[in-house]
C-alpha cells in the first residue's frame, strides 16, 4: 500500500470522500479549482501515475504532511545519529530502511549521474540489480492451481448465497479471506494480485450484504468500503460499478433515498453503456429510489433504462448467483418501483420463493412493500396480515432483521386485539433469534 493512499484510510475517506476534502479545501482557502478526480487519485495512490507539482502541494495541505511523508518524493539527508541514511519511500518503493548495500549501490548511481563516467562497479551495480528485480518478480507465493480453485470457490459462495442463511455464510466467507489477506500480504505477480484483489471485492460483497440482513448496517457499510478499495485497486470499472450499484441496496433499506439515486448514478457512470449486470441493476435501483422519492417521470424514466439495459442482455449469462442481474431480479425491481409508484395494478404476481433467481428472502420483500403501501393507505390490520403471510415465506433461519424489522414497523397504531395484528406478533415472537439485530432508523419504511 502506497503512503498517500495510507493517508487516505487513516482518515477513514473513500476516493470519492477525500476529492470532496480537497476541493472544499482549495474552495476554503482560495486556491482554484484542483486538477483532480477519483480515477487520478486511483492512480496516484497505486504508482500507476504522478501528480503535477501544484497538486502534490494540495495534497500535502489536505493530509497536512509534507511530499515525503506522502511518498511522493525521497530524503536523502543523512542521519548523525544512526550513521544511516532513511529514504521514505517514493512511488513504487516500499516503506523501510535501506540496507548498507542499497545505499552504497544508489549512491554509486547518483555518483555516475553526476560524473557521467561509468566504470566497472557501475556495469556490476546493474547487473545486481537486475538479478534482485528478478528474484523480487518470482517471489509470488500463490500458483496458478491454488487461484483457480479461489476462483471455484468464490463461484460457488456466489450461489450457495442464493439459498443459504447470511450468518454461517458469513462465517464461511471470513474464512476465506481470512486465507487471502494471507496471500495479499505476500508480494504477487500483477496478474496473481488482480485475480485476488478481485476475489477479495466478491467475497467483501457477499460480508456487506450478510451483514445488511443481519441489521448491522454500521459494519455492512464499512464491508462495502473495502469492497470498493479492493475493486478500485483492480481498476476494472465494470467491477467498480458493481460495488456501487450492490451498495444502493443498504441505502435503500436503511439509508436515504437521495443518497441511494446519488451512488445508483454514480455505478451507471462507471459501468458505460455496454450491457452488464451494474449497469441493469443500478438503473434499477435508481428507478426503485426514485420512486419512493415521488419522482414519478424520472423514476419511470429510470425503470425504462433498465428495461432496456436488461433487454440487451439477452443471451449473456443467467446463472442463478449473486450479482448477476436476472429476469427475476429485474422483476423484482420493477416490482418495487411501481408500488413505490402506487400502481399496484401492473404488477404481475410473485411466483414464490422457489422460483430460480428469486434470493429467499425476496418474495417477503416485495410482500412487505405491498404491505406499506397497503398502510400508508390507512388499512393497518391488513398490512399486518400481509406482513405475516411474507414472513410464513421465509424459513425461520433467514427472517433476519431485513424482513422481521420492516414487519415490525406495521405494527404501529393498529388495533392489539384484531386477530391480524396478534397473528402478525405471533409469527414476529417465532422470528426472534440472536441474528435479528436492532434496526437503522427508517428500516421499517
Amino acid at each position: 500500500m502506497s503512503l498517500l493512499k495510507a493517508h487516505r484510510l487513516a482518515r477513514g475517506w473513500s476516493a470519492r470522500q477525500a476529492i470532496e476534502e480537497l476541493e472544499s479545501m482549495c474552495q476554503r482557502q482560495g486556491l482554484g479549482l484542483p486538477r483532480a478526480n477519483i480515477d487520478l487519485l486511483n492512480a496516484w495512490e497505486n504508482n500507476r501515475a504522478r501528480p503535477r507539482p501544484q497538486t502534490i502541494d494540495l495534497l500535502a495541505r489536505l493530509y497536512k504532511a509534507n511530499a515525503i511523508r506522502l511518498g511522493l518524493a525521497a530524503d536523502y539527508c543523512e542521519d548523525d545519529d544512526a550513521g544511516l541514511r532513511i529514504v521514505p519511500p517514493g512511488p513504487g518503493q516500499e516503506q523501510g530502511s535501506w540496507s548498507s548495500e542499497d545505499l552504497e549501490r544508489r549512491a554509486l548511481f547518483h555518483q555516475t549521474l553526476l560524473d557521467g563516467v561509468p566504470d566497472g562497479r557501475f556495469f556490476a551495480a546493474v547487473e545486481s540489480t537486475r538479478q534482485e528485480l528478478d528474484r523480487t518478480l518470482a517471489t509470488g507465493t500463490v500458483s496458478e492451481d491454488r487461484l483457480d480453485r479461489l476462483d471455484e470457490q468464490v463461484l460457488r459462495y456466489r450461489r450457495e448465497y442464493m439459498s443459504t442463511p447470511p450468518m454461517p455464510m458469513l462465517c464461511r466467507v471470513m474464512l476465506e479471506l481470512s486465507e487471502i489477506n494471507r496471500l495479499n500480504a505476500d508480494r504477487q505477480p500483477f496478474s496473481a494480485q488482480r485475480r485476488l484483489l478481485t476475489a477479495t471485492t466478491m467475497l467483501a460483497l457477499l460480508a456487506a450484504d450478510a451483514l445488511m440482513k443481519l441489521g448491522d448496517t454500521h459494519q455492512a457499510h464499512a464491508w462495502y468500503g473495502t469492497a470498493r478499495a479492493a475493486a478500485d485497486d483492480v481498476g476494472d470499472l465494470r467491477l467498480r460499478a458493481l460495488v456501487r450499484a450492490q451498495q444502493t441496496m443498504l441505502l435503500y433499506y436503511y439509508g436515504d433515498p437521495g443518497e441511494t439515486v446519488r451512488l445508483a448514478r454514480e455505478a451507471r457512470s462507471l459501468a458505460g453503456p455496454a450491457p452488464s449486470s451494474p449497469a441493469a441493476l443500478a438503473a434499477a435501483a435508481e428507478a426503485r429510489a426514485l420512486a419512493r422519492l415521488g419522482e414519478t417521470e424520472a423514476a419511470k424514466a429510470a425503470l425504462a433504462d433498465a428495461e432496456r439495459i436488461f433487454a440487451r442482455m439477452r443471451g449473456a449469462n443467467q446463472d442463478d448467483l449473486a450479482f448477476v442481474f436476472t429476469e427475476k431480479r429485474m422483476k423484482f425491481y420493477r416490482t418495487g418501483t411501481l408500488i413505490e409508484l402506487g400502481e399496484t395494478d401492473a404488477i404481475n404476481g410473485i411466483d414464490g420463493q422457489s422460483s430460480p433467481g428469486f434470493q429467499t428472502i425476496d418474495p417477503a420483500l416485495i410482500m412487505l412493500d405491498q404491505a406499506a403501501h397497503v398502510a400508508r393507505q390507512g388499512n393497518r390490520e391488513e398490512a399486518c396480515r400481509m406482513a405475516a403471510d411474507a414472513l410464513r415465506l421465509v424459513p425461520a433461519e433467514h427472517r433476519t432483521s431485513i424482513v422481521v424489522s420492516r414487519a415490525k414497523g406495521l405494527l404501529d397504531g393498529t388495533d392489539p386485539d384484531h386477530p391480524a395484528v396478534q397473528e402478525l406478533r405471533r409469527m414476529l415472537a417465532e422470528s426472534a433469534s440472536p441474528f435479528v439485530m436492532a434496526a437503522a432508523p427508517g428500516a421499517g419504511r
